[in-house]
Parts: C-alpha cells; structure tokens; sequence
C-alpha cells in the first residue's frame, strides 16, 4: 500500500445531496490508508488563493453523509482556463490562468486531485490532467445526465422531492379544479421530470428531447373533462421548449457569467393553458428545493461506494479517469470517454413507453 500520499478534494457546480457523503468516504478511506486529505473550498477557486486549502481529518467529516449541501462549497464559476477578472478600466476580461492553479498544486506537493462535479467541473478536471495534474473524477448532477455511468448521485434526492412535490399538489388542485404546472430542473434532459411525473401521476410531461404542441397539451387536458376530471398536473422540464421555439432564458444578471440561466417555462405553459382553454391554471418552480435537504438512502449508499472507490482508483494510479457505476459494480472510464456527452432520454426507452402506456401526453 502507497504510503504518505496527499490528496487533494474539490466539488464544482451546483450542490447535490451527497456531496458530503463523497469527502466522509473520501477522507476516512484516506485516513485509514496513511494518506492526508486537504479539502479545496469553493472548487477551482481554492487552488488559485491557497488559503482556502485546510487540511480534513476524520473529525471533520464524521457522520456528514447525511447532511445536504458541501462543508467545502462550490461554485458554478471560477473556470481557470477562463476565468472572469476585472481590467484595469473595470471590465470583465476571461484570462487562462490554469497554469498557476497546476504551479499551486505542485508547490503543495498533492499527489492527486479528487475532481466532483458534472460535465464542465470534469472538462475542467480533464484540462488539468492533460497539463500534469493527477486527477480522479467522481460524477454529480441531478439532473443524471452525464455519460457513462448509469445514474449520479443526488437524482434520487430530487425525483424524490419533485415526486412529493407533485403529490402534495393534487388535492389542492382537485379542490379548485385547476391545471398546476410545476417546472423542474432538467437543463438537457428530463429525467427528473419524466421520474418524478410518472411517479406523482402527472396528466402532462414535457421534456427537453420532445418539442411539444400547445394545442396538443390543451386538448389532453380537456380530454380530461369528458372523464369528469376537471384538475390536471402538468410537469415540465426547465429546458423543454415548444415546436419552433427555444428554451427561455430568464437571465442572472451577475457579472462574468456565462451560462444560461434557464426558467420561465411553466408560467409559459399555464398562461398558454389558461388562454386556450380558460382553466384556472397556475405554475409553481420548485428550483433549488430539489436540490436541499438530506440525501435518500440510495444517493447516500452511492455517494459512499464512489468516495470510497476514487481512493481505490488513487491506489492503482488510474489517473485521468472517473469512477462510474455499472452495476453491480463501481468502474473506472476514461475521462475523455466521459465529457461532452449528454445522456438524454431514451425515446424509446421503457419508462417514457410506460407513460405513454398509462396515458400520460408528452405534446407531441
């Protein structure tokens, strides 16, 4: 067994129940190897100002698994290869300084950097790899839409919270005998929508890889009226977008960001609804909710399994890979098999085949 090594822990992007469980499996599986653990606060960022660099004992991470968020933050900016700095007239330029993040890393002798993250965190991680810097790549996104492991942790979490999000709707909905369209998150691709839809039996599902036809929608719903149903749910992907159209933008407004910042969707869909059929209709984002709170048990069991397997990784010099589950196993792939590659909904996949089985319309 490799003695004395010292590894390095980041997470980028957005938080996703787990991520505590990943640096608790991490740490411990390090501890009892001889090795050192030092968490890199606020992802990439901690490795351009090393003071955010601190050392993590087993103490640290006791009995974390079960707590929501990341102790050592993240961030979805702080992109080294381009990252936003103010010139000296006050604008906001894009530099490359990636090379004083790997000129850091080697000054602090780390023998590897534990990359988390989704499919930018880990072209970030990959970038780094190619430039010297011993990386492992553990997978994360709720949204399950990353290539080449079969899910990620942190969806369970948030098809769990959309499904009682869903359920809690359908009484009130019923009472008032109202359309409640309720948008997730879903960038790319609508797994939670399609998971947590089939699951709270929703009317309606509009996803990402299918362009839905208002008219389509509308007359679903009204179908319902012929079946004395005068209520329905509608649940809709934050990247679902009409026939002809495009994903709505509702912009950050931060300075230097560059990703797209996705919403307005339902509200479109229930305006749409209420003009085409005059039903009360209303819209509810459950945004970072799906995000928040303690891990299922499931997310918690995979975060842990792949925690425990980047050490082993670590141990073997696997280096520029990301562990993956294949079940029943955790595997090692490539990280250049990994980035750049969207796992969509299959459409003609069982579960989506299943929904359209019991009736639920997808507006095409």
């Amino acid at each position: 067994m490799t003695k004395g090594l010292k590894i390095a822990i980041n997470m980028g992007g957005g938080d996703a129940p787990g991520l505590n469980a990943v640096l608790e499996a991490v740490v411990r599986s390090a501890y009892n190897r001889g090795w050192e653990v030092y968490g890199i606060k606020n992802s990439y960022e901690g490795l351009l100002d090393t003071s955010e660099i601190i050392r993590l004992s087993p103490e640290h991470v006791w009995h974390i698994s079960s707590i929501g968020g990341t102790i050592l933050g993240t961030t979805n900016k702080g992109n080294p290869f381009q990252m936003p700095l103010t010139n000296a007239v006050g604008e906001i330029e894009f530099r490359d300084v990636s090379d004083k993040v790997v000129d850091n890393f080697k000054r602090l002798r780390l023998d590897c950097l534990i990359a988390v993250g989704g499919d930018g965190s880990l072209q970030i991680a990959h970038d780094l790899f190619k430039k010297g810097v011993p990386v492992i790549g553990v997978p994360k996104t709720i949204d399950n839409d990353l290539a080449a492991t079969i899910i990620t942790f942190g969806f369970d979490t948030a098809v769990s919270i959309a499904t009682e999000a869903i359920d809690r709707l359908h009484p009130t909905a019923k009472s008032h005998d109202r359309v409640m369209v309720v948008e997730v998150m879903g960038r790319h691709a609508g797994w939670i929508a399609l998971n947590s839809g089939i699951s709270g039996s929703a009317d309606v599902i509009l996803i990402p890889e299918i362009p839905f036809d208002m008219q389509k929608v509308c007359d679903h719903i009204m179908e319902g009226e012929l079946r004395r149903q005068r209520y329905a749910i509608v649940v809709v992907a934050e990247g679902a977008a009409p026939e002809g159209g495009t994903t709505l933008d509702k912009g950050s407004g931060e300075a230097g960001r560059q990703d797209v910042v996705l919403g307005g969707i339902a509200d479109y869909v229930a305006k749409e609804i209420s003009r085409q059929t005059g039903k009360d209709s209303r819209s509810l984002v459950l945004g970072h909710l799906q995000r928040g709170g303690s891990p299922t048990t499931f997310d918690r069991l995979l975060s842990l399994r792949f925690g425990a397997a980047a050490l082993r990784l670590v141990e073997k010099k696997k280096f520029g890979s990301m562990v993956a589950l294949d079940p029943p196993d955790i595997k090692a792939i490539p990280l250049e098999n990994v980035i750049g590659g969207i796992k969509r909904v299959p459409l003609d996949g069982d579960t989506l085949q299943t929904a359209r089985e019991i009736g639920i319309c997808f507006g095409d």
